[in-house]
Formats: C-alpha cells, structure tokens, sequence
C-alpha cells in the first residue's frame, strides 16, 4: 500500500494527462506558454478569487506575497509554529520576524483567540496555516487584521479544495497561497504553486516579483526573484482538473469513513476535530496516538505506511529557536509529540481503508 497513491491517479488520467503535455511539447512555450493562463483561469473560476497568479512553488508564493507587502527588516508577522518549515522560512528570507502563536489543541491550527496579544507596532500581517487540509478560523483572523490594519495570508498548501462558510479555500483573505507539490490535493509532477487575492495592485506586484521584478520585458521596477511556473506543469494540473471535484468528494468521504471506522475499532483514539462550518480535504489523515514510534513500527510490520506531519514545532528546530522560548506553545509541542498520518488519497480503496483501521486498531492494543 503506498501512503500517497498517485500511481491510480496518474492510470485514470493518463491519456488526458498526456495530451496536455504533448500539446506544450509540440508548441514549445516551456517558460509562460498558454497553458499558464489557461490555469490561472480555471483556478480564479473555481476558488472565486479575482486573480491567480502561478509560481514556482507553494513557498515562493509565501515569499512574493511577503515582498509584495514591502515587509521590511524586523517586521512582524504572526504565524504557527506546528507547520513545515517553509512557512517561518519565507518569514525569516524575506528580512521579517515570526511571532508564534500556539494551536488549537483538538485542529492543530492556529488559535485565532492567542493572536490579538501578540500584535505589537511591528506586527505587518497574520499568516495562519491551513494544516492537514482544514481552514483555519478565517472569520475571527481576518477581524483581527481589520482592526489593526494587517495583511493576512493564508498558507493554504495543504487545503486547495477545502471550503470555509461556503467559500473556497485561498479566496478568505488577502492572500491565498498554495502548492502544486506532487501530494497535495491538486499535484502536478514537479514543484508549482498559486497566489491568489482579489487586490488588483497585490496581484500585480506579484506577477511583476516572480519575474525578477519587471513590469515589461527588461524593465525592473522592483526587486524580483525568478518565480515562474512552468508550462508543463501547469499543463498537468490542467491534466487534473476534470476529476478534482471527483477527487475531494472522495477525500470528504474517505475523511467521514475513517471518523466513524476508527470510532468503531479504536474508540480511545484522539482524532482530528473538524469544525461544523467548514471541511477538511485530508491532505493528511492525522491521528493523536501516544508512544508513537512502538504504534509506527507495528503498522509497518502490518505492511501499513506512515508519516509524520511535524515531529518538532519550529521554535524547537535550531534555525528557528531563537525566535520563542522552548517551552512555549504547549499545545504544538505535545501535537509533534503525537501526530501520526495515515495512508491517504482519493485512490484509496475501501478494502485499503479498512485493513488500515484493522491494523492501527490491533497496534493501539
């Protein structure tokens, strides 16, 4: 069993998949071909923000974003310190200061109640994460960015397709950010990413960033990185979209079916909390479980794949430690004591699922 099918994936989709990468080999266009505004479009269609602006990946778009807000050295910005990496790293790249605020303990997601404290005359903007595939409390953040006058930016890599209130995912606030990694809800085949916002003046700094900063052809009125992504890629994502909405159903249902099986078999176990206003679309199926390397090595003898989606919080990691005390957020430091994902994809059989419960169900024990 893989932990990520994308193997059935690719054999439902091959024939469009392929296509779409024909088409692009045979015209040639590999840097901005059509294809690029061809996705762009789709995905402004279906999150409802106004502009989508592709990228070379789902950190660049957390830099360009930050250096279309003109953070400066030494501004703040608010984010979670139980996510990867990238999310403090751009922080940090981009000359700015995290400021971590500890999560939810049932969601893992940032806890908007702890934000407003943190605010100080540095602070710039909120970046909270949508972790495992779940929105954050968009409402509650985005009031407290109004009343301070911030920026926020949700970093969406793990929720494209996820809804909040009846709204998409990277359309809740002033930016949107998400990536195209190979495992995430919407993949390609390499690394790619997307910027959304409904700023007319964001988004155009922003397509200006990820071309080193011109706004035309030789023409460098800001600083820029080279932030593009390729048509190729933008080719297979376009390669996925007619079964995508298929593919979150699946998620969705996958997510409810583990809920309840796992109630069944393990009734100790302490699942993900999934609030009543919004969904998850599991880029990660996490569970709580104690002694998590003994649960870990039974489900592999058990031929059952697992990962962990974070073993420490950033301000335990060494490039980040100088920037909290070690014994703050408690709540993140027992999540990455606890964390364990499951086998997840929308290619995920029934018959897959169940042997997974069985053998986590027989491994608690």
């Amino acid at each position: 069993m893989d932990f990520i099918d994308l193997k059935s994936q690719y054999a439902a989709l091959r024939d469009n998949i392929n296509a779409r990468i024909q088409v692009v080999l045979d015209h040639g266009q590999y840097i901005l071909g059509p294809e690029v505004k061809e996705m762009e479009s789709a995905l402004v269609a279906y999150t409802g923000a106004k502009h989508c602006i592709s990228v070379a990946s789902g950190t660049e778009a957390l830099l360009i974003c930050l250096m279309a807000l003109d953070l400066q050295p030494g501004d703040e910005v608010i984010t979670s310190p139980f996510t990867f990496a990238a999310t403090a790293e751009m922080i940090v790249l981009a000359g700015g200061v995290p400021v971590f605020v500890d999560i939810e303990p049932d969601t893992a997601n940032i806890d908007a109640t702890l934000i407003e404290a943190a605010i100080t005359a540095r602070t710039k903007a909120i970046m909270p994460v949508s972790l495992y595939g779940q929105v954050a409390d968009m409402d509650a953040i985005n009031a407290i960015a109004d009343k301070h006058g911030l920026a926020v930016i949700e970093d969406a890599a793990q929720s494209f397709g996820a809804s909040y209130q009846q709204k998409k995912s990277c359309n809740l606030s002033t930016f949107g950010c998400t990536s195209f990694f190979p495992s995430k809800p919407l993949g390609c085949y390499g690394d790619g990413g997307a910027i959304f916002t409904s700023d007319d003046k964001l988004a155009q700094a922003c397509r200006e960033i990820r071309t080193h900063g011109q706004s035309q052809r030789y023409l460098h009125t800001r600083l820029g990185v080279g932030g593009r992504m390729d048509t190729l890629q933008c080719a297979v994502v376009l390669g996925k979209l007619d079964r995508f909405g298929w593919e979150i159903e699946r998620r969705l249902a996958l997510g409810d079916a583990y809920r309840a099986k796992l109630q069944a078999a393990a009734p100790g176990l302490q699942l993900l909390a999934v609030r009543d206003d919004r969904d998850c679309v599991w880029a990660q199926y996490t569970v709580f479980v104690d002694d998590r390397e003994a649960v870990q090595a039974r489900l592999k003898t058990a031929g059952i794949p697992t990962a962990v989606h974070y073993p420490r919080p950033l301000h335990h990691q060494p490039a980040y430690a100088r920037y909290a005390r070690p014994e703050d957020c408690p709540h993140s430091i027992a999540a990455a004591q606890r964390v364990m994902s499951l086998p997840m994809s929308a290619d995920l059989t029934d018959e897959q699922q169940d042997r997974v419960v069985v053998a986590l169900a027989a491994a608690l024990s």
